[in-house]
């Protein structure tokens, strides 16, 4: 079975196509820009790389695109669309409706519509996706994947907000947790790597990019996380604030005349990294800054890494005690001084860092602890695209016709 995985933001359609019996990757690639001037393509199949300009004035445009460069004869790698057998989708927020990957139905569609008020940026331009790949692909299975399916095992006392019940009971506000396919994936494979069985483990994963988030996971499944009712919540990121007082924003409303939408602004767009440091969201410039005495960019790193490690601490106790520490995502895989900064010093808690291990260990699998560390740590390269196409084969081989 060939499997196609698209993920669609407001502007963006990421894409894999896989060969389901191995999981091969056949091809990988990117319209952006949708709806704007000049959109952009980017695809790669095998050890070819094209680029360039694409007609795309919508996602169902873009989605025909990308058939296109799947069927190019000089770096194709099908003859038809019809060898396209089915097609997952990556949702962010499935609320509290789903707990885990589904076959989308209409039904399915309006579940994923009224959880927009809970996902604005996200939940509308992937149900869009999800209506514009039907038309591409209209006769084959199309399976929903929840960011927050993982963490829906969460249970009350971890996701209840100390607010009164009725805005739960509601208005559904409550901590939902994201990067969910990413966490299981390391979680999962973490275990494999120190053959311990996966409903025996017990791990505290951290996903960190431009955005973060960690988690706590025990028995399979996410007994606690980092982001709440949204992905602002929890650790610092590249421009989101991450935790704080929630009187600040009132105090921004009051005293300095800011609206919701500009609080919403500098909260989400114009804090984390790039707040703190004044320079960039992106790790790899705070780190070039710190290495030149940059001041404010030291305590950008700073404040990032001692919010996973106060996180880390938390965790450890909700699960007393872990199997593993892993860390995935951009900065998670392949800033070694960032991971020391956050672990150094934790040999109470059961976590001693093979300091060369970790200099040396940069976007691939490995275990970067003492051996002696009673708790071991890992870099595990996510993978969440091969956890979309795996839930995508498994429900339509289940289900084999769509049902619209």
């Amino acid at each position: 079975m060939k499997v196609l995985v698209v993920n669609c933001g407001s502007s963006s359609i990421k894409y894999c196509l896989f060969e389901s019996e191995n999981e091969k990757l056949l091809a990988r690639g990117r319209v952006e820009r949708i709806g704007e001037n000049r959109p952009q393509f980017e695809h790669l199949a095998g050890d070819i790389k094209t680029e360039g300009e694409a007609e795309a004035p919508d996602h169902e445009a873009a989605l025909r695109k990308m058939v296109e460069l799947l069927m190019k004869p000089e770096h194709g790698v099908i003859a038809s669309p019809a060898e396209i057998e089915a097609v997952g989708h990556r949702v962010v927020h499935g609320g509290e409706s789903f707990v885990e990957s589904v076959l989308i139905t209409s039904e399915v569609k309006a579940e994923i519509e009224k959880n927009f008020p809970l996902a604005p940026l996200h939940n509308p331009p992937n149900l869009a996706g999800i209506q514009a790949a039907e038309s591409v692909f209209p006769a084959v299975p199309h399976v929903a994947v929840f960011d927050t399916a993982f963490h829906q095992g969460m249970p009350p006392r971890a996701y209840l907000y100390a607010l009164p019940y009725e805005l739960y009971a509601e208005h559904g506000v409550r901590r939902y947790g994201f990067h969910g396919t990413s966490h299981y994936y390391v979680s999962e494979r973490a275990a494999r790597m120190l053959d311990i069985p996966y409903k025996q483990f017990r791990a505290v994963t951290c996903h960190l990019g431009n955005g973060c988030s960690m988690a706590a996971v025990k028995g399979g499944r996410s007994i606690d996380t980092t982001m709440g009712l949204t992905p602002l919540e929890g650790l610092a990121m590249g421009t989101r604030s991450g935790d704080l007082d929630p009187a600040i924003v009132l105090y921004l409303q009051r005293r300095l005349g800011m609206s919701a939408e500009q609080v919403d602004r500098i909260l989400n767009k114009e804090s984390g990294l790039l707040g703190l440091s004044g320079l960039s969201n992106d790790m790899r410039t705070i780190d070039e800054a710190v290495n030149d005495g940059h001041k404010r960019a030291r305590l950008a790193h700073a404040v990032f890494a001692y919010r996973i490690r106060k996180y880390l601490g938390a965790f450890l106790a909700v699960l007393n005690g872990a199997d593993a520490v892993v860390f995935t995502g951009g900065i998670g895989e392949n800033d070694a001084e960032l991971r020391k900064e956050a672990l150094e010093d934790m040999e109470a808690l059961g976590i001693r860092l093979d300091s060369a291990a970790n200099r040396r260990t940069q976007g691939c699998e490995a275990v970067i602890s003492d051996p002696a560390s009673p708790i071991r740590v890992l870099v595990v390269p996510t993978n969440e695209e091969i956890v979309i196409a795996r839930d995508t084969v498994r429900i339509a081989r289940q289900s084999p016709s769509q049902v619209t």
